[in-house]
């Protein structure tokens, strides 16, 4: 065998074809082909068979035109269920966007999927088994960042940044520092999407709990719409807030987010609040410009469901008015966007 061995490499590769799932070359007289399940060399003449450790090193990426302060930013996925081919040396930034429920984090989202080169899946850790417990956290951040997770935002072009939607109440702040630490080691940036106005939040949260049971649509719940129809359907129902309680859950609402902005406040992030990017598409070019991707005008089909003032969208709207005159809340009545 180790003449076997030591004929094999001294021929010269004179031609290649595949046989029985393998690379196969012609050295010679005798044969050698690839096993790919442990990058080893199969030999074989006659009868017997050897294996020879041989590496193959692909060549590789040219170095991108990047500051220094980027490097740890960009990323070249090998993902294990498919072959990136062309796409294999564009590089590749992870981002996360950090939000609370009806805070337009699915209205923002589908502004990133509509660019050829951003995949955001969406709110994965809604599923309570994928945040169980840290591995299975891991687990998951792994297999998106890897590209391997396939959903409707995955792309036929190459991607260029990956991501996804989490909740904050989705097992991020209970292992806050395990995940940033995560987000410190595979250089992955955040996006935080807050409301200024938590009042208005607080009627989407209360109309949308209640579309949950009533299913007004058809029988369907919906918490985005892509009618004005259905928009108009929706934003009849006007919620009855507990005025005894809005000061408690409002500060609840703004102490969370202050923590969370402290828990991460060391990875790379943006700030972006709904309103603003309402008032201001421009802001959307701010996030292409912090996820270094090529511009483009972003589009969405989704509708804003409530519109104008909020004294026409509360039923109780006398008491949540008094209830916050005179507080740190009182702009909330005041405060309006189209």
């Amino acid at each position: 065998m180790a003449d076997d061995l030591s004929s094999f490499a001294k021929f010269m590769v004179t031609g290649r074809f595949t046989c029985e799932g393998f690379e196969e070359f012609y050295v010679g007289v005798e044969a050698g082909c690839v096993d790919p399940c442990n990058g080893l060399w199969r030999i074989s003449t006659g009868s017997k068979i050897g294996f020879l450790d041989i590496k193959v090193v692909q060549k590789p990426c040219p170095e991108p035109n990047i500051e220094p302060w980027e490097i740890p930013y960009v990323h070249y996925p090998t993902p294990k269920t498919y072959s990136r081919a062309e796409c294999a040396c564009h590089p590749v930034r992870y981002f996360s966007i950090l939000s609370m429920q009806r805070s337009g984090s699915g209205w923002f989202e589908t502004f990133l999927n509509s660019h050829a080169n951003i995949s955001s899946n969406g709110e994965i850790f809604s599923v309570k088994v994928r945040r169980s417990n840290m591995s299975t956290i891991t687990e998951t951040l792994d297999t998106i960042y890897n590209l391997d997770w396939l959903s409707s935002a995955s792309k036929n072009g190459c991607t260029t940044a990956v991501g996804l939607k989490w909740m904050l109440n989705q097992g991020l702040m209970q292992h806050h520092e395990e995940i940033a630490e995560y987000f410190r080691i595979h250089g992955v940036s955040v996006i935080f999407l807050f409301r200024r106005n938590l009042l208005r939040r607080m009627v989407s949260v209360l109309a949308n709990e209640y579309d949950r049971n009533a299913k007004i649509l058809n029988g369907t719940h919906k918490s985005h719409v892509h009618s004005p129809k259905e928009a108009e359907i929706l934003a009849k129902y006007k919620p009855k807030i507990n005025s005894t309680l809005l000061i408690a859950n409002l500060k609840q609402v703004n102490g969370t987010t202050t923590k969370a902005l402290e828990y991460f406040k060391s990875t790379r992030h943006i700030v972006l609040y709904y309103e603003d990017v309402v008032k201001n598409h421009t802001k959307l070019m701010d996030v292409q410009d912090f996820l270094k991707v090529p511009k483009m005008d972003l589009k969405t089909r989704q509708v804003k469901i409530h519109k104008g003032s909020l004294s026409s969208q509360v039923e109780n709207w006398n008491d949540i008015s008094k209830a916050l005159t005179g507080t740190p809340y009182e702009s909330f009545l005041h405060e309006d966007y189209r």
